[in-house]
């Protein structure tokens, strides 16, 4: 076994930061498109701070991507502990009216949610944390965005 098998044996062995979606919200409506909030609680193995580079994301819905775009530089992972991060998502009200069929059924919205979270670990260098969440948005109808009654509701699936 040559040094470069023994390195690589044991950086397979060590122990990852791990990523869990506990809940996305549907935040709010504009006039550029509706804003996503997702509460991630992320793991840090190690005694010290793991500076996050980037997080990436990605919307999908009926297997077509809706948003996606990227977070620089949110901060860093807690040593020894688990991180609450907030990611807020956009999501346009062009990608919206592209799924008319399935939204016009039942006034809702399948979809998958996607996260990469970019660490720069010591020795391994960067590593993306993947994390995705299925889940179901339960839009406002017309009439009740005009009545003010917008209090969408959400009814979440994490994937593991």
């Amino acid at each position: 076994m040559g040094i470069v098998d023994l390195v690589t044996e044991k950086v397979s062995q060590m122990p990852m930061p791990e990523a869990t979606i506990k809940d996305v919200d549907l935040k709010g409506m504009g006039f550029d498109g509706i804003n996503l909030l997702a509460k991630v609680s992320v793991s840090n193995p190690y005694s010290v701070p793991i500076p996050i580079g980037e997080i990436t994301y990605k919307v999908k819905s009926a297997e077509r991507l809706i948003a996606s775009g990227s977070i620089p530089d949110p901060g860093s992972l807690k040593a020894n502990g688990d991180t609450a991060l907030d990611v807020a998502v956009k999501v346009a009200h062009s990608a919206l009216v592209s799924l008319v069929r399935d939204i016009a059924g039942d006034w809702d919205v399948d979809y998958l949610l996607e996260l990469g979270m970019i660490v720069d670990l010591p020795i391994v260098g960067h590593f993306t944390i993947p994390v995705s969440y299925k889940g179901e948005m339960k839009l406002p109808t017309f009439s009740e965005m005009m009545m003010g009654k917008s209090e969408p509701s959400e009814a979440p699936a994490p994937v593991n």
